[in-house]
């Protein structure tokens, strides 16, 4: 009979976890022209496309959008995405 425990003691048949630590940056902008989910739908997908992006919120109702970026943001970028779906970056709020 064999065993998976190795000599030390330890179980060599466990998975080994792997955890990827990544510096991120939260940004909020004010965004004007927003007024319903399908401003929401439009400015995440855009948004969301740039490379270093992790996570878009849009506060339709506040006029926000919160970008959660790897490092440092990409103001002119974010902004050419929100341009391109159809809206307006008026500055950080």
């Amino acid at each position: 009979m064999s065993s998976c425990c190795t000599p030390d003691g330890s179980c060599g048949t466990a998975a080994t976890t792997v955890t990827a630590v990544v510096d991120s940056t939260a940004t909020a902008y004010r965004v004007s022209g927003m007024s319903c989910g399908h401003c929401r739908t439009a400015i995440t997908a855009s948004v969301g496309a740039l490379e270093g992006v992790l996570s878009v919120d849009v506060d339709v109702d506040g006029g926000l959008v919160t970008v959660t970026t790897a490092g440092a943001p990409d103001d002119a970028a974010i902004g050419a995405a929100i341009d391109d779906a159809g809206y307006e970056l008026t500055g950080r709020a």
